[in-house]
């Protein structure tokens, strides 16, 4: 059996003005004059002084809280920042690590799928998407860099856009609810088979459940795949596709998941 057959302000700191009172001194003949005069103007001076509002000191431009960033940009940044990290733990070993089905990790994987399902935009959602160098180690193919990429890689994106299709004209107001993964399918994987060299944790049809125009819908995952304690997207629309795009089971509410045997 072929592998194609088996299977993501500034704040500005103020300047301080401080005003400079300028006394013009008379000249006086006599000591006791200038005296006089001195003690007047330090009681004028004085007085004015209390009398003038304070002044609060602004402080240095690096203790001023910066002005809180967009919400998109920080939509961005989250994203930008769960792909490096899915890249970089691509390059460690595996672990025998089941994942769970309600870490932090998987709900930003989520969210980042559904981001890209919901602006058609795959790009957005390939941390979610099992990792290259992980698949490189995982594989014992004659070129898996290129199985990822001219399969795997390709069908992931054509069922992204396949899903933004089913949202319809809706689609920039459907908000995910929540990710349904069955963690009682979850199954190991041996080495040895479907040409893997090692091992992992394999969880089928799991459900992202979202609501749009006011209706609770959901679609399903086809199949996710462990990577040291992670769940990552393997095959979104089916495990087994042609040339076309595929949504997983759309329904009404939350759908289903059912068992079965996928590696």
């Amino acid at each position: 059996m072929s592998i194609r057959e088996q299977h993501s302000a500034l704040a500005q700191s103020r300047t301080r003005h401080s005003r400079r009172h300028v006394v013009r001194r008379r000249r006086a003949g006599a000591l006791a004059a200038l005296c006089a005069l001195a003690a007047a103007l330090y009681i004028v001076v004085g007085e004015g002084a209390r009398r003038a509002p304070r002044r609060h000191r602004s402080a240095p431009a690096h203790t001023l809280p910066r002005a809180a960033p967009a919400a998109a940009h920080r939509s961005t940044q989250r994203m930008t920042d769960v792909q490096t990290l899915s890249a970089q733990e691509g390059r460690l070993p595996q672990t025998n690590v089941l994942p769970g089905a309600h870490s932090a990790r998987l709900q930003a994987l989520a969210a980042a799928l559904w981001e890209a399902i919901r602006s058609g935009d795959a790009a957005r959602a390939r941390s979610a998407f099992f990792p290259l160098a992980a698949y490189q180690q995982l594989k014992s193919i004659e070129d898996p860099t290129a199985d990822w990429r001219d399969r795997l890689l390709r069908e992931y994106e054509l069922d992204i856009a396949a899903a933004h299709e089913l949202l319809g004209s809706g689609a920039t107001g459907a908000a995910l609810l929540e990710v349904r993964v069955p963690i009682r399918y979850a199954h190991w994987v041996k080495p040895d088979v479907c040409y893997n060299s090692i091992g992992y944790y394999e969880v089928p049809n799991s459900r992202l459940v979202y609501r749009e125009r006011g209706e609770v819908r959901s679609i399903g995952i086809a199949s996710m795949i462990s990577w040291r304690g992670v769940w990552y997207v393997v095959h979104l629309g089916a495990v087994l596709q042609g040339e076309e795009g595929v949504v997983d089971q759309p329904a009404a509410g939350a759908g289903v998941s059912e068992y079965s045997a996928t590696c």
